[in-house]
Order: C-alpha cells, then structure tokens, then sequence
C-alpha cells in the first residue's frame, strides 16, 4: 500500500495546513511604568498603532502579569522604580521560564554603568525619555513580528 504522505503534493499540505491551523493569538507588549502618565502615554501610542498592550506600575505587579498572561511577546520597562528596578525585573525575568523574552528599557534617568548591565542582560535595546516613537515602533515591529 502507498505511503499516505503522498497522496498530497508539498503545496496541497501547505494549503491545507493553512486552513486547519488554528490562529495564534496576538502577541502583547507589557508596559512597566512606575509614572502612570508615562505609561499610559505609551500604552495609547501603541494601542493607536494596533498593538495590543498591557500596563504594569511597578516590577511586583509586571512579574504577576508574565505568570498569569500567555500571549505577551515582549516587555518595556522604565528603569527606575520601586520597591525594585528595571534591571532587577529583568534579572528576575532572565532567571524564570520567560527568560526569553525580548525586553526594551526606556530610561529620563539613566548613566553610562545602568546601560552596560542592561546589555549584559541581553535587552533588545535601551532608549532614552524622551523616546523616539518611531524607533519604538520599529523595534516593537521586529520583536513581534509585525510587518
């Protein structure tokens, strides 16, 4: 008897799988902000440029946010916060199962040290308040794969 796996051509599977594969859901960005006007501000620029979103004010809260929430695909955390910072979030995250996650820090205060421990976190990118939207938009794009 013939093999099933050629009864269809390469094309008539790709076809097919296109068809019977379920959607994944869109990815999020988690927003960590211990400013509400800062992280709202974004929150609404990206949700204006259909990007789906979530907010956090603080690390405690945006670490619960990872644990309960499946879809989100990358994080932007300011870097100054309490009760812990950007760059312990960060550590926190690249301990844990979502160590993965592609990460962008926006700092209005930031020096010379903060950036070089961000990079040895391996974080997509560090930008400075005020941020360059476009630029953002560029790096939420790749990182979500939106075209």
């Amino acid at each position: 008897m013939p093999d099933q796996e050629d009864l269809l051509s390469d094309a008539e599977r790709e076809a097919l799988a296109t068809v019977t594969a379920p959607r994944a859901a869109p990815q999020k960005v988690l927003i960590v902000d211990d400013n509400q006007v800062a992280r709202e501000a974004l929150a609404g620029y990206l949700k204006s440029k259909k990007v789906g979103c979530l907010t956090a004010q603080n690390a405690k809260r945006a670490l619960a946010c990872l644990k309960g929430e499946q879809n989100i695909g990358l994080l932007i955390t300011d870097l100054r916060m309490g009760p812990f910072d950007g760059l312990e979030l960060i550590r926190q995250i690249r301990e844990s199962d979502k160590a993965a996650l592609p990460i962008i820090i926006v700092s209005g205060d930031a020096d010379v040290p903060d950036a070089i421990a961000a990079m040895h976190l391996s974080v997509v990118d560090f930008l400075l308040k005020p941020i360059d939207l476009d630029k953002l938009m560029a790096l939420v794009r790749k990182e979500l794969g939106i075209s």
